[in-house]
C-alpha cells in the first residue's frame, strides 16, 4: 500500500470518526450523562494522555507565559467551543450541531472583516455565506416540527455561540503564534479545560458521582478519547502531511453528513430529504467561502480536532 493510500484511508477515517463523535456525544447525554460532566471527563483524560506522552518524549512543562496563552486557548475551544457544543446536543440533532459548527469559515470572514478590516467580501464570499445561511434555515425549519420547544432554540443559539468562539479562538492562534509543539499545546488545552467544565457540572447540582457512571456512558467516553482524540487526530496529521490541502480539508464537509446519517440509526434522529438537501447547500456555501478566502491567500483551516468537538 502506497503512502498516499493509507492518506486516503486516513482522511476517511477523520471523516467518519469526527462526524459520530456528536452521535456518541448525543448517545451518552440521552443515557443520563450531564454534558459538561461528559466533556470534562472527555477532555481531562483525552488531555492528560496528549500531556503525558510528549513529557516523555522530551517536552518541557509550559513557561508561566504560555500558560497564560493555553488557558486562553481552553476557555475559547475547549470550554466554549467543545463544552456548549455539547451541552446543544441535549436540544438538537447531532447533525443540525455538525452543520452549525461546519459554518465557522463564514464567521471568521466576518470576524476578519469587522474587526481587522483585512479581508475582502467578494461576490463568491458573498453568495457563499448565503448559501450557508439558506442551507441552515431548510434544516432548521425542517427539525422545528418535531423540535418545537424553547430547548430547541436554546440549542441552536447555544451551538451558535460555540461556533464564534471557536472561530475567535481560530483567530487568535493564527495571529498570536506560541512556540509551542501544536499537540501538546492541545493536550494542555483540553486538560485545563476540564476544571471548568466540571466546575459547570458540579453547579449544577445534577453530576453523577464518578461510581455511578455505567458501563455503557464509560464506553462513550473511552470512544470519545480513543477514537476521536487519538485516532482520528493522528490520521488527520497523516492526510495534511501527505495529501494536498484542499482534499484533506474534505472531511469538513463530510462530517455533517456522516453525523446526521448515524443520529437518524444510533439515535433516532429525523432523516428527511429536506435535511440532505439543507445539510448540501449549507457545505456549498462554505465550500465557497474557504474557496474564496483560498483565492486571497487568506484561507484559515483548522490545527485541532475541527469535529468542533
Amino acid at each position: 500500500m502506497t503512502t498516499k493510500q493509507k492518506a486516503y484511508i486516513g482522511l476517511g477515517l477523520t471523516s467518519i470518526i469526527w462526524g459520530t463523535t456528536w452521535v456518541a456525544s448525543k448517545y451518552g447525554i440521552k443515557q443520563g450523562m450531564l454534558a459538561f460532566e461528559l466533556s470534562a471527563i472527555r477532555n481531562g483524560l483525552g488531555g492528560l494522555l496528549l500531556i503525558v506522552f510528549f513529557l516523555l518524549k522530551g517536552q518541557k512543562l509550559p513557561s508561566f507565559k504560555e500558560f497564560k496563552w493555553l488557558l486562553g486557548m481552553s476557555i475559547l475551544l475547549f470550554v466554549i467551543a467543545n463544552g456548549f457544543s455539547t451541552y446543544a446536543l441535549k436540544e438538537i440533532p447531532s447533525g443540525l450541531a455538525a452543520l452549525i459548527a461546519a459554518l465557522y469559515p463564514l464567521s471568521v470572514v466576518i470576524i476578519e472583516k469587522v474587526k481587522y478590516n483585512n479581508t475582502k467580501i467578494t461576490t463568491l464570499t458573498f453568495q457563499g455565506m448565503l448559501l450557508g445561511i439558506i442551507g441552515i434555515g431548510i434544516v432548521f425549519y425542517e427539525n422545528l416540527a418535531v423540535h418545537n420547544s424553547v430547548g430547541y432554540f436554546v440549542g441552536v443559539v447555544v451551538s451558535l455561540i460555540a461556533m464564534l468562539s471557536w472561530s475567535f479562538g481560530t483567530i487568535f492562534i493564527a495571529r498570536n503564534k506560541m512556540d509551542m509543539n501544536p499537540y501538546y499545546a492541545t493536550g494542555w488545552q483540553m486538560f485545563l479545560s476540564c476544571f471548568f467544565l466540571g466546575a459547570f457540572a458540579l453547579a449544577s447540582g445534577k453530576a453523577i458521582p464518578i461510581q455511578e457512571i455505567t458501563f455503557t456512558i464509560w464506553m462513550v467516553i473511552a470512544y470519545l478519547i480513543v477514537a476521536s482524540s487519538i485516532i482520528a487526530f493522528a490520521a488527520f496529521i497523516y492526510t495534511m502531511k501527505y495529501l494536498p490541502p484542499a482534499i484533506a480539508s474534505l472531511y469538513a464537509y463530510i462530517n455533517p453528513i456522516v453525523a446526521t446519517i448515524v443520529g437518524a440509526y444510533m439515535v433516532n434522529e429525523k432523516l428527511s430529504l429536506p435535511i440532505f438537501v439543507g445539510s448540501f447547500v449549507t457545505l456549498t456555501g462554505v465550500y465557497l467561502v474557504n474557496k474564496s478566502m483560498k483565492a486571497q491567500r487568506r484561507q484559515i483551516t483548522p490545527v485541532t480536532d475541527a469535529d468542533g468537538m
